[in-house]
């Protein structure tokens, strides 16, 4: 019986995935509820899907770091 994933918390769906880690249809399932709550916004894309990984990925972690306030 496959519990409702929709209703757990991130906390309540990261605890599921460890639990269920080698059941692949579970941990599919529940990977996928987690995943699609991420929001939009935040995301960044994955490195191997970039033209220029290495170029792209500095870029992003140098805007990162100058918006970070190490003061």
């Amino acid at each position: 019986m496959m519990q409702n994933l929709n209703q757990m918390s991130n906390t309540e769906l990261k605890q599921y995935l460890s639990e269920h880690r080698n059941e692949e249809e579970a941990f599919r399932a529940a990977l996928q509820v987690l995943m699609s709550r991420r929001d939009p916004a935040t995301q960044q894309p994955y490195p191997f899907d970039l033209d220029n990984p290495q170029s792209e990925v500095e870029a992003l972690l140098k805007e990162k770091l100058h918006r970070t306030d190490f003061i």
